[in-house]
């Protein structure tokens, strides 16, 4: 049974007044709600309160454990509509999951940009830069999901008019280069350092056996931004390997259907079905594990806070990591039995059957010895 760490009343409310922060209480004085929830099955449908200072709709995303390292929110700008411009002291990466538009960016020296945006395209706003988004259309909504580090420097200030009024140039994060958000990059690795993918539901990505199941990879440095965030793919009849990592890495579906198991250390799974527009926030250290189910590769994008990276000596994610050789993913081989029974009974409610055999085998090969 799953223990959720309760206490009595009593003595939670010695901790009460620690509870509250400026950043809840400014997103309260903002008028929107905080979602604490781990799984969201729909971001297309989840409700939106209208957010009279930016000119739009949106909701808060945010379970208790990242809520202070970075935070995701959902936002909707009515058709042919725009959002008021902004600026702030805190990085913001952007995806949009319904619609079409632009957004312009400039800062205090004049220098303007704008770029247009569809439906799975990513992009990230400058540190301090001045934006605003635009809905191209004039019959629907256009939907976008943000991850921003803001509770941490909203936290530090409890100041809002400098955190977002504050008139300074970071000149090495934007100074209004033409190209910008050109759909390019520099590949560094895995790494791709860019500031706009016009289409993330198509880039092509870079093989990553040691995640298993012979998915796709790439990770992204946006912006010139301390945030990071991945796209990780796997076929049909497949599924990736457990593995775990801090808090605040916000899981969206891109494409295909399937499901995922989370857990703390020691306690039985828990199931969440998903689709494309679904949303998984694994809690800190939890381990979770991606399965795929539908008859089409699936597809997630990962928005984050380096604060999810637990690293080793050589800087490699202890997530990417063998268990066995003290790394936080577990190997196919040392997975629990019903681990592999689940998904066999899920394939099989849709006519088909596992193809991880091969997958298996491919891992003895390197597998390192127990301990």
């Amino acid at each position: 049974m799953a223990k959720d760490a309760l206490v009595p009343e009593e003595m939670a409310k010695k901790f009460e007044s620690e509870k509250d922060s400026p950043y809840t209480r400014w997103v309260r004085a903002e008028g929107l709600d905080i979602i604490a929830a781990h799984y969201i099955p729909d971001l297309h449908t989840v409700e939106l309160k209208p957010w009279a200072r930016r000119g739009g709709r949106g909701v808060y995303i945010n379970h208790e454990a990242s809520r202070t390292s970075n935070d995701c929110y959902v936002c909707e700008i009515p058709p042919g509509g725009k959002l008021a411009p902004q600026r702030q002291l805190f990085e913001e990466m952007i995806y949009v999951i319904d619609g079409r538009g632009s957004t312009a960016v400039w800062n205090d020296a004049g220098q303007k940009l704008t770029f247009e945006w569809q439906k799975g395209s990513m992009f990230a706003i400058p540190l301090n830069a001045w934006h605003q988004h635009f809905n191209g259309q004039g019959k629907e909504a256009a939907r976008f999901v943000a991850v921003t580090n803001g509770p941490g420097i909203v936290n530090l200030y409890e100041d809002i008019n400098f955190v977002f009024n504050t008139p300074y140039d970071f000149k090495n994060r934007f100074g209004g280069e033409p190209d910008y958000f050109a759909n390019k990059g520099e590949q560094k690795g895995l790494l791709l350092e860019t500031n706009f993918v016009a289409d993330a539901i198509n880039l092509p990505l870079i093989s990553a056996k040691e995640r298993g199941a012979g998915g796709g990879h790439i990770r992204f440095n946006m912006a010139k931004g301390s945030m990071n965030s991945h796209i990780s793919q796997f076929p049909v009849c497949t599924y990736k390997k457990a593995h775990c990592h801090g808090p605040g890495a916000h899981v969206i579906i891109m494409s295909g259907e399937g499901y995922s198991l989370m857990w703390p250390e020691g306690e039985q799974p828990r199931r969440y079905e998903w689709k494309e527009g679904s949303m998984i926030v694994p809690p800190n250290l939890w381990f979770h594990q991606h399965f795929n189910t539908g008859s089409t590769p699936a597809r997630y994008l990962a928005f984050k806070h380096e604060v999810v990276s637990i690293r080793n000596a050589q800087g490699v994610p202890k997530a990417w990591i063998s268990r066995r050789l003290g790394g936080d993913q577990i190997d196919y081989a040392d997975e629990t039995p019903v681990v592999r029974t689940l998904f066999a009974e899920a394939l099989a409610q849709h006519g088909m059957a596992p193809k991880m055999e091969a997958v298996y085998e491919a891992e003895l090969v390197d597998l390192p010895k127990a301990s």
